[in-house]
């Protein structure tokens, strides 16, 4: 059996991971703002254990992430906690962006950095990086999440690199809008009726009638869990049929856009 730490393991996919991880038998620790969310498992498991970590503030990472490998070895590393943010980008204020940004982004980023000498120390592991299929396409009102995803994922790409020798893989996970609560739990700018009758405005309508395409976030959580075993580790794993067919088409189309400029793209070389 193995360790996994995981952070927001107290809602979404991170309790899901963390429940059927504890059922089978592996251990968990959980990285959470409010240790005492659970409090129901850990009274079932004696494989649980918590520690407190504040995404925005990097010493919190650091110190939680510390404390999580003073135990032993954790096998598989899931940064996993975010947050949504729904509005144009005009609509949102400076308050929304920031807490997104710090958040998805900044606070990703911490977490593998503090993993990275752990991992690296005790000869390699896993990290899986919760992203979204908003980390390879984008939807109007989603322009600060997507600038968080997409900016998430290009870190990773980056970094993988840089620490497969010491035998730490990455994969990016990549699911679609599912019912964990995500949708609720937007912080959501409020409408302005300038937007009402563009694509921001269908968008907005398509959420609050529950229009995007969902999937079964048991099944995602599954696949997350089981992702961890593959080898070697893909980069990327999308998650449900709309994000696959989504995201292919984004591929196809910007490869088509730039084989169409390839003669003004080269022109250039020095």
């Amino acid at each position: 059996m193995s360790t996994w730490m995981i952070t927001g393991a107290s809602g979404g996919f991170g309790r899901l991971m963390t429940e059927r991880l504890l059922e089978r038998g592996d251990t968990v620790i959980g990285a959470v703002r409010r240790p005492e969310a659970l409090d129901d498992l850990a009274a079932k498991y004696e494989r649980l254990r918590t520690v407190q970590m504040d995404l925005t503030d990097a010493e919190s990472v650091r110190a939680a992430t510390d404390q999580a490998f003073t135990a032993g070895r954790v096998d598989v590393v899931v940064s996993n906690a975010g947050h949504g943010i729904f509005g144009a980008a005009e609509e949102l204020t400076d308050a929304q962006i920031r807490r997104v940004i710090d958040v998805n982004l900044l606070g990703s980023i911490a977490v593998i950095r503090a993993a990275l000498p752990h991992l690296r120390a005790q000869g390699g592991g896993r990290i899986l990086q919760v992203a979204s299929e908003g980390g390879q396409i984008a939807y109007p009102n989603f322009s600060a999440y997507h600038a968080s995803k997409w900016g998430i994922e290009g870190f990773v790409e980056s970094v993988a690199q840089e620490v497969e020798p010491f035998g730490i893989d990455f994969t990016i996970l990549e699911p679609g809008p599912s019912q964990t609560g995500f949708g609720a739990a937007l912080d959501t700018a409020p409408a302005t009726a300038v937007y009402d009758r563009t694509p921001s405005g269908d968008i907005r309508r398509a959420l609050q009638e529950g229009g995007l395409a969902w999937v079964d976030p048991g099944k995602v959580a599954d696949a997350f869990i089981a992702v961890a075993d593959v080898s070697p580790a893909p980069r990327r794993l999308a998650l449900g049929s709309g994000p696959y067919q989504q995201i292919e088409d984004a591929l196809k189309s910007r490869l088509a856009e730039l084989q169409a400029q390839r003669e003004v793209t080269t022109s250039v070389d020095a």
